[in-house]
């Protein structure tokens, strides 16, 4: 969690270090959209729309290749609803941030009958660093990029965070490159380079990890509805199935849809129903 949010406010705060490096252009007119997308639940790591282009930059981070749903399925529901939504050029690039073996590393498209969607993606070990080392916004990942002595690269990098002139800059920065570097460094080589006192005194660091606990908590909740809601469902399909018989495979697929509220409604007038011909009638006006 700490990872994400601290990749998503490197990506809101320096978005034209993210689309130089990337894209190899320059913009200035650049929106940060919402990253929850329509028809939930979905969301995505990092989604910047580059106004002056008509294009969307849609970006996402990996620590670990697993993902559930699959990573190739999520990138294809992500250009999806995102074409849907803004009808526009959509550049989409998965960066692998820690070194594995896996070869879901290597696949960069989804596959089905009649279907293949295809995206970019970066193994960011693999990635040279000096293109990083150019700006505020991308030191934090030039620790993790390619080289045959990484605390050689990673004194390159503190170097370039000390000469940071705005205090403040240089600080979040700092506190970004060590929470990155967490991820291939030992915390004791890391103290030798960045200094610790930016953690403790960052409010950036305070607030990426409130954002997320907040984040943490909210899916807990989520989860807590999920599972009230599953509960309800059990419920209602058993007093359905007592009432008229065994239930369909359509009708099923239509109460699997239903948000808890309208379990609950229909939880109150289900005892009513006479055949499944009324359970029908009843979901068409929802």
């Amino acid at each position: 969690m700490t990872y994400d949010n601290t990749l998503k406010y490197l990506v809101e705060q320096y978005p034209e270090d993210f689309i130089r490096y990337l894209l190899a252009s320059e913009a200035t007119d650049i929106q940060i959209l919402k990253t929850e997308l329509n028809q939930e639940p979905i969301r995505a790591d990092s989604v910047t729309f580059l106004q002056t282009a008509n294009q969307i930059l849609h970006l996402e981070f990996q620590t670990l290749p697993a993902s559930t749903p699959p990573l190739p399925l999520r990138m294809l529901d992500y250009w999806v609803r995102l074409y849907r939504q803004y009808n526009c050029d959509i550049e989409q690039i998965v960066i692998f941030l820690k070194p594995t073996s896996s070869e879901a590393v290597f696949v960069d498209q989804f596959t089905a009958r009649n279907t293949t969607h295809r995206y970019r993606i970066i193994r960011i070990w693999e990635q040279e660093p000096e293109p990083l080392l150019l700006s505020p916004g991308l030191l934090p990942l030039a620790t993790l990029a390619r080289t045959d002595s990484p605390q050689r690269l990673l004194q390159q990098v503190a170097v370039q965070v000390s000469m940071i002139e705005e205090e403040a800059t240089k600080q979040s920065i700092s506190v970004c490159t060590q929470l990155l570097a967490g991820l291939v460094f030992e915390p004791e080589l890391i103290r030798q380079f960045l200094r610790r006192e930016d953690m403790r005194e960052s409010a950036i660091y305070q607030e990426i990890l409130e954002e997320g606990l907040q984040e943490g908590r909210q899916r807990g909740i989520e989860q807590e509805i999920e599972q009230g809601r599953q509960s309800e469902l059990r419920l209602v399909i058993r007093l359905l199935t007592r009432r008229l018989g065994s239930i369909n495979s359509q009708l099923q697929s239509r109460l699997q849809e239903l948000s808890l509220a309208q379990l609950e409604d229909l939880g109150e007038v289900l005892l009513d129903f006479v055949s499944e011909a009324d359970l029908m009638n009843w979901l068409n006006t929802i």
